[in-house]
């Protein structure tokens, strides 16, 4: 009897095991087919596929993964990517992207080559990295969209009233206008060029975000009685994969205190091509249990007024800001799944840097998992707070309402 496998792809990453090379007395495998359905009447546009491999047909696991390829209906060889995203040696997945038609389904064909076979190349890619020559920044992006926060050296110089010195665990976003990486050309300028010349437009875009000590887009903290309690810059960093479909990286904190409570932080931290916002899986905990994990949008204000517009859906999971910075305008979020959101706030205060938009989630084992970032009018893909409102309605959906994939 020929069996089959259903599985829900949602937009995050599905741990699997080992694959085993099969034998050279093997009979030739056939290809697995996959089949992938939208239930959304949505089209939904550079959607991940995340393939588990150990969970795949026998055919299938009997290439080496770096091997597998992926086929449309017209035979065309599409990019892919495996992830390893424990760092043992080991892929655990394998991702392609479509973009889906409303309630379509799709058929994929899924091949292996002989070693040695040149992938297909990708025209874009994502990228992260640790940055020493700025102090010690991590940067990651994709073809839309770029960001970074800040390690332990550049907490130092900051006590240390050393003006190169950050002190924020918040998250920057750094505004690119063109679909090409741009973290090594940017900071080559800063060291090369001028410090900081990337705070100055020259065609790509540019960093005019301040994040200060708030927690810019989707930085996190603890809110007790009123108070946010936050962690001071990372600690460690480890680079789990970039590519051309996903980057993914992991950030460590030191123990921080909220309002008696010893906490330890970990954030797994991904973007995938074609989106523009970065997942966060927050693993945050203390004993006794904490309270909350709440997740901040600046709120960028002008002595002491708002500058711009906030907005929220909390029964889809989404919240947003819409300010004009400069001569254009920043659309920034935050997206979660609604059963980690408890409540939200709009704290306004005189208090520099701490007038913040909080979304309040209640960890689920120690974990939130949520989504933050931002689009910028000027890079022509949000003309509008309507438009940028539309995107996270859909995102939201798409979030609430995965892909199935289906194989044989």
């Amino acid at each position: 009897m020929n069996k089959s496998k259903l599985w829900s792809v949602a937009l995050v990453a599905l741990p699997a095991t080992t694959l085993l090379m099969g034998s050279a007395a093997s009979p030739e495998p056939q290809p697995t087919t996959i089949t992938v359905r939208n239930p959304l009447p949505l089209l939904r546009r550079v959607e991940t596929i995340s393939l588990p491999l150990a969970k795949l047909p026998a055919a299938a696991r009997q290439f080496a993964p770096a091997n597998l390829r992926v086929k449309d209906e017209t035979g065309t060889v599409l990019v892919s990517q495996l992830i390893d995203s424990n760092a043992d040696g080991q892929p655990e997945e394998l991702l392609f992207q479509t973009d889906m038609p409303a309630k379509a389904s799709k058929k994929f064909t899924l091949i292996g080559m002989p070693a040695g076979t040149a992938a297909p190349a990708s025209p874009h890619t994502t990228f992260s990295r640790f940055v020493p020559e700025r102090t010690d920044d991590y940067a990651w992006e994709n073809e839309r969209v770029a960001f970074r926060t800040y390690g332990p050296v550049a907490e130092q110089l900051a006590v240390a009233k050393d003006p190169n010195g950050t002190l924020t665990s918040g998250m920057d976003c750094w505004l690119k206008r063109v679909d090409y990486p741009i973290i090594d050309k940017w900071y080559g300028r800063h060291v090369h060029e001028k410090p900081f010349a990337y705070h100055t437009d020259t065609g790509e875009g540019y960093d005019p975000y301040h994040v200060g000590g708030s927690r810019g887009t989707g930085g996190t903290g603890v809110l007790d009685k009123g108070k946010l309690y936050v962690s001071r810059n990372f600690t460690s960093y480890k680079t789990l994969a970039t590519g051309p479909i996903r980057t993914i990286f992991e950030l460590t904190y030191a123990p921080w205190d909220a309002a008696g409570h010893q906490v330890t932080e970990k954030k797994i931290i991904s973007l995938d091509l074609g989106s523009n916002l970065t997942r966060y899986e927050e693993h945050i905990r203390s004993t006794p249990a904490l309270p909350n994990c709440t997740i901040g949008l600046t709120l960028h204000a002008q002595n002491g007024v708002v500058k711009g517009e906030v907005k929220a859906d909390p029964k889809a999971g989404w919240f947003r800001y819409w300010e004009k910075i400069d001569d254009s305008y920043l659309g920034t979020a935050v997206v979660a799944a609604p059963r980690y959101i408890i409540d939200y706030h709009d704290h306004r205060t005189p208090e520099k840097d701490q007038t913040q938009l909080y979304v309040v989630t209640k960890p689920q084992q120690d974990v939130v998992v949520f989504y933050a970032g931002f689009g910028w009018q000027k890079n022509g893909q949000f003309a509008s707070a309507q438009a940028w409102d539309t995107y996270l309605a859909e995102f939201a959906q798409r979030l609430a309402v995965p892909l199935q994939v289906h194989w044989k």
